[in-house]
């Protein structure tokens, strides 16, 4: 299952234009609501803590085996323009092609979403510390301008379905299934014989990444057409729904 490191802003001084909320409190409440969306679909990810820096999120994203490195942010215009630019900007590392595959693929998304479609953008960058110094392909997105009032209230506004289109991007670009969230539920593995298979998509030749014996005892995160998404011991898979009892 593809994991990726997520690492919404924390940049708490940067206020919002009526200075109720920071870019670091929005960012982290979008990197909430995007969680059940992530462990639905199947994608593990560990995320930075706002006591963090760039910096240190850089070294911990450096630290693990990502597939992507996923930066959260608004954006805030020069002095002399404050309050008057708005838009989307979404930057990737023009020597990565995974990287702008990642961050054209999440234009493509937050086009649909955000108001005005034409000021969603992709942006080459090569000073952007979080997209050019991650071992993972990186994208950085800004999602709108925090300055001004129609742009923090977007964001404000749609926490939930930022979220939910950022992750079907996301599924998107790993090509695996986007599963709506549900509450977590246990449920029992029953074979008649052997073992049941865990594998990384919801398809019998897809690889085999686990396994689970009879009367195994597993979470089950989400559910697509005939397949659970499961999490079992170490493993985080699909498994066949004709072997598996959900304990209500």
């Amino acid at each position: 299952m593809p994991s990726i490191y997520l690492s919404p802003s924390t940049q708490e001084y940067n206020l919002y234009y009526d200075g109720h909320g920071s870019e670091e409190y929005y960012m982290n409440q979008i990197a909430d609501a995007m969680a059940p969306y992530l462990t639905a679909s199947g994608i593990e990810f560990t995320r930075n803590t706002p006591e963090m820096t760039a910096a240190s999120s850089i070294r911990a994203s450096n630290e693990g085996n990502y597939d992507a490195h996923i930066a959260l942010h608004s954006n805030a215009a020069p002095v002399n323009l404050s309050g008057q630019l708005r838009g989307t900007d979404v930057y990737y590392y023009p020597d990565s092609l995974r990287s702008e595959e990642i961050a054209q693929t999440i234009v493509s998304g937050l086009k649909a979403l955000y108001p005005n479609p034409d000021d969603v953008t992709v942006r080459p960058t090569t000073s952007l510390g979080e997209v050019t110094r991650t071992r993972a392909p990186s994208v950085l997105i800004e999602f709108a301008y925090h300055d001004n009032p129609m742009d923090a209230e977007w964001i404000r506004n749609h926490i939930d379905e930022i979220a939910r289109n950022v992750v079907l991007s996301l599924t998107e670009y790993f090509k695996i299934p986007f599963v709506e969230p549900q509450p977590i539920q246990t449920a029992t593995v029953e074979v008649s014989s052997g073992n049941l298979n865990i594998r990384s998509a919801p398809s019998l030749s897809a690889p085999v990444i686990g396994k689970a014996p009879n009367g195994a005892q597993v979470f089950v995160l989400g559910q697509y057409d005939g397949w659970y998404v499961v999490r079992y011991d170490q493993y985080e898979g699909y498994v066949s729904g004709d072997y598996i009892v959900l304990n209500y």
